[in-house]
């Protein structure tokens, strides 16, 4: 560490060599300012026909970077009256580079985006900025929209409750901002469409992503799901929670720094005793094979019990157990725990049971954003993931310095014995504030901290304070916005206003909207001059007082959380002040201990309310908070390792799918298929060397049957003199082919005496088929790897390594798939009677299925808006709208003759069986 300081003295750090090798661009930048200053609002906008007229000529875009930017700049000067700093320039072309600019809150970097985000633009493939939330998609694409507008680029956004062509036209602007979750489930949507004209997004060619830390880390811990409903089991929920009040201590053990519950010998006694009593044990244990899901219920219950409190992990609203987030502190509607964790959340509580969803398509954050060619990012805090940028997505990660000196005074934490000790420091510290008429933000980790926080404060007679947490969420923006206000008291569970800054004095566009709504003309003028006077004379009372106090009550997991906190002091050269205060008894003290810290507070004899302050200490802190990300990222770095099996799977399904949609005719493929199903059942009857006595025709004829519907002399052709199974093979093919021909001819012909001639009827329906086995199989592929990786583990007590065993399987089990489509289509096909009327690719629907995403920042319902009936997907069986919708799963197997499964009264060929 010694050698590593010495060397960032002597040659500077990777950030200072980044922003010293942008300096000379910077300068030329500045030197063309006074050339563009006089291009007339034409000549400005005609720079993007020069520069595009370049790029179709062989130019690179790199070497567009000096006059593109400059052109933004002067276009911001001229719409918005922003010029942007130099600083900006360099935060812009680190991002340029496939770099992560991390810069400080309040400096610019809905601006500096401007600057990538046009001269990426410029090839006219399509440049995305990805935000948090819709608010921030609405906001920032309205504000700089107005710099693109200018230039003579289209601007697009994408949020909730868009259609289809809506979404397409937002994805075929020259520039289009959206929120993470909408751009990922577009693209899972997108891989379920039938033909290539439902898909709406074009590529994945530049992205810039903003709060990168948010949205690459801490939002891709879960992974975009979308899932259908399975079986309802809430009565066996509800009668395993019945269970639970007899579960004593030393029936179980807690882990609580992996969040794992297990049942002792005792307590698994115990439960047995009283499920033979309920009946809901079959048989002696409860380890028995046929009790395995009674194990997975009564592990939920337990974790529902012992490990999850309302009020911290989660909150009950509206009949709802609703998630809130450890880092943020947010509400998360659309999110819900899986295995079955949050349906025995939902029995502990008494709320209605939601029944647990299938996967049906899923992608995570790492893996989408991988897709594009060039990805860029931008934030305050993300020098302390660095490693985890450039291993896991190849980014380098660029400080990039402030535009004013930062003159923020940050405290040394101080540690008190007990908790009570803690927040009484806090208490007295933040009544000085308010008396001297000082701002102050305070950061905790729970509602249930921050609530006590409160009281704590009214018992003391602190004046009006606003609490800002998940019960609260829906002001937040405005909360934010009074932050900055002289004597100002805000307590926030973490959540305190990424995309809103707290200004000193308060915050002028949240007054307006909130002060001078519904007023016009002069009138409002008027309000604004106001608002913009008080603005500045409460300003200047919060900078006497010292600008915004920052209190942290305890520290995280993570410091970049902790840094997010109190980078809300002191923006753009405001003076700022932040202290943390901890304890002994904080959840980061008591599950990953700082060493010898409680003998070391000891030995120095401290009396009540005495705290200790030393670097020394902070340091070990940071250590410890070191050691615990150390061990998340490895977590995290796991998790990826197995999705990274899946996802290669997944593009060679996707391509496959896009590859089939882009045919016009995909009976070579079909051919190949059923030629494929021939050699595998002859190999299966006739074994390699064999001689005919020795050949199973009876098993060859009933797999002609079941897969080619043809029937064949089998055993006399084993009867002749010196057959072989490549004669067999030859004739088997043959006869398949005759069949499917046959069957080609007649549909056509049937077709045209029914007045609706279609001589490619055949080609649709090859097409459809194949494109709904693809599905169906993949869905049910997507299950078993899931359930794969879940016991996979176990196999390292047999000192395998587990990833390679899943690997090994994962392959296996994708092989099974291919084989298990090449029989599935020839199956269907062989066997399909056509009726005379129009097929055309099926119309997907999803009205049964929904959207599932975590989101930390926001709280808001990311995912489940607009998500219970999501227009174009899966599951449609003919094209005729009349029919009643049904679940797939309900159709498999079922006879052309018998009555329809959806109740019609038909039967199933006149109904859903039709084609």
């Amino acid at each position: 560490m010694a050698l590593a300081a010495l060397a960032r003295r002597i040659f500077g750090s990777p950030s200072d060599r980044h922003v010293k090798r942008f300096q000379g661009k910077v300068a030329q930048i500045n030197a063309l300012e006074a050339q563009f200053e006089k291009l007339t609002d034409d000549e400005l906008r005609g720079k993007t026909a020069e520069f595009r007229a370049q790029l179709e000529q062989g130019a690179d875009l790199n070497d567009l970077i000096v006059p593109a930017f400059a052109t933004v700049r002067e276009a911001s000067k001229r719409v918005l009256g922003m010029r942007h700093f130099d600083v900006q320039l360099i935060g812009g072309m680190a991002m340029n580079e496939h770099s992560i600019a991390e810069m400080r809150t309040g400096e610019g970097k809905t601006l500096v985006a401007t600057l990538p985000m046009y001269l990426n633009a410029l090839p006219g493939k399509g440049a995305h900025l990805v935000t948090v939330n819709d608010y921030l998609v609405k906001r920032d694409a309205a504000w700089m929209g107005q710099i693109y507008n200018f230039l003579g680029l289209t601007t697009g956004i994408i949020v909730h409750g868009m259609s289809d062509a809506e979404r397409k036209a937002a994805y075929a602007a020259d520039i289009t901002y959206g929120t993470n979750n909408e751009l990922g489930f577009d693209y899972l949507r997108d891989n379920m469409k039938y033909t290539r004209a439902q898909m709406v997004q074009r590529g994945h060619e530049f992205a810039i992503v903003d709060e990168v830390d948010s949205i690459l880390i801490d939002e891709a811990r879960t992974p975009l799901i979308i899932s259908g409903p399975s079986d309802d089991r809430s009565d066996l929920y509800i009668k395993i929670d019945s269970v639970m009040p007899i579960i004593e201590e030393g029936d179980f053990e807690l882990d609580e720094k992996h969040r794992a519950a297990t049942f002792t010998d005792q307590g698994i006694e115990k439960l047995e005793a009283r499920l033979s009593e309920d009946g809901l044990l079959k048989s002696g244990s409860l380890y028995d094979v046929e009790n395995v899901a009674l194990v997975h219920h009564a592990n939920s219950a337990l974790r529902a019990h012992k490990l999850f409190r309302k009020d911290k992990d989660y909150i009950v609203r509206n009949d709802e157990v609703v998630i809130i987030d450890e880092f943020s502190g947010r509400m998360m509607p659309g999110r819900r725990y899986s295995e079955g964790l949050h349906q025995a959340l939902e029995a502990k509580e008494r709320v209605k049971i939601q029944p647990e969803n299938q996967t049906l398509a899923s992608i995570t954050f790492q893996n989408y954003f991988r897709l594009y060619k060039k990805l860029a990012g931008m934030t305050g805090t993300a020098a302390t993931e660095a490693e985890e940028f450039a291993d896991i997505y190849k980014l380098d990660v660029v400080t990039v310095p402030t535009n004013l000196p930062v003159q923020r005074k940050d405290d040394e934490d101080a540690i008190f014995r007990t908790a009570a000790e803690k927040f009484e420091a806090i208490a007295q510290l933040i009544k000085e504030c308010q008396e001297r008429g000082q701002p102050v933000l305070v950061g905790t980790t729970s509602i249930e901290k921050s609530e006590m926080l409160a009281d704590l404060l009214r018992k003391k007679n602190v004046g009006s304070m606003n609490v800002l947490n998940a019960r609260h969420h829906e002001q937040e923006a405005f909360i934010v916005a009074d932050a900055g206000l002289p004597g100002a008291i805000t307590i926030a569970t973490n959540m305190a206003g990424r995309g809103t800054d707290i200004q000193l004095g308060g915050n002028l566009e949240m007054r307006i909207q909130k002060e001078a709504e519904g007023l016009e003309g002069a009138e409002r003028e008027a309000k604004i001059a106001e608002i913009k006077q008080n603005i500045a004379a409460d300003k200047a009372k919060a900078l006497a007082a010292g600008g915004l106090m920052v209190i942290g009550t305890e520290r995280h997991e993570s410091r970049r959380i902790d840094n997010q906190l109190r980078g809300r002091s002191g923006r753009q050269g405001d003076p700022g002040h932040s202290a943390f205060f901890l304890s002994l008894q904080d959840d980061l003290m008591r599950i990953f201990p700082v060493d010898s810290m409680d003998s070391m507070l000891g030995k120095l004899g401290l009396e009540q309310g005495e705290s200790i302050t030393h670097p020394w200490v902070s340091k070990a802190i940071e250590r410890a908070q070191g050691k615990v990300e150390a061990r998340n990222f490895d977590i995290r770095k796991n998790i990826l390792k197995y999705d990274d099996v899946m996802n290669d799977q997944r593009k060679v399904i996707f391509e496959q799918r896009i590859e089939l949609m882009d045919a016009e005719d995909v009976s070579e493929t079909v051919i190949e298929m059923r030629h494929d199903v021939v050699d595998n059942i002859v190999a299966k009857a006739i074994p390699p060397r064999s001689y005919p006595e020795q050949w199973n025709v009876e098993q060859l004829e009933a797999a002609a049957k079941t897969y080619l519907n043809i029937d064949v002399p089998v055993k006399e052709w084993a009867a002749e003199e010196g057959i072989d199974a490549e004669v067999i093979t030859e004739r088997l093919i043959a006869a398949a082919d005759a069949h499917a021909a046959a069957k080609e001819e007649r549909t056509i012909a049937n077709m045209a005496a029914a007045g609706s001639p279609n001589p490619t009827i055949m080609r649709q329906v090859e097409k459809s088929i194949l494109l709904q086995s693809i599905d169906g199989l993949w869905r049910e592929h997507l299950v078993t790897l899931d359930h794969l990786s879940k016991v996979v583990g176990w196999r390292g007590i047999a000192q395998r390594d587990p990833l390679n065993e899943y690997k090994q399987e994962a392959y296996e089990l994708f092989q099974s798939l291919l084989a298990n489509l090449r029989e599935l289509v020839t199956t269907q096909l062989s066997h399909v009677e056509l009726q005379p009327r129009p097929v055309a690719p099926p119309a997907p629907d999803l009205s049964q299925l929904r959207e599932t995403h975590i989101d930390p920042l926001t709280g808001e319902n990311d995912a489940e808006e607009g998500s219970d009936t999501i227009a174009g997907a899966l599951g449609a069986t003919g094209s005729d709208p009349s029919l009643k919708p049904i679940d797939p799963k309900l159709l498999e197997g079922v006879s052309r003759n018998a009555p329809c499964p959806c109740g019609s009264g038909k039967k199933f060929k006149h109904c859903h069986g039709a084609y």
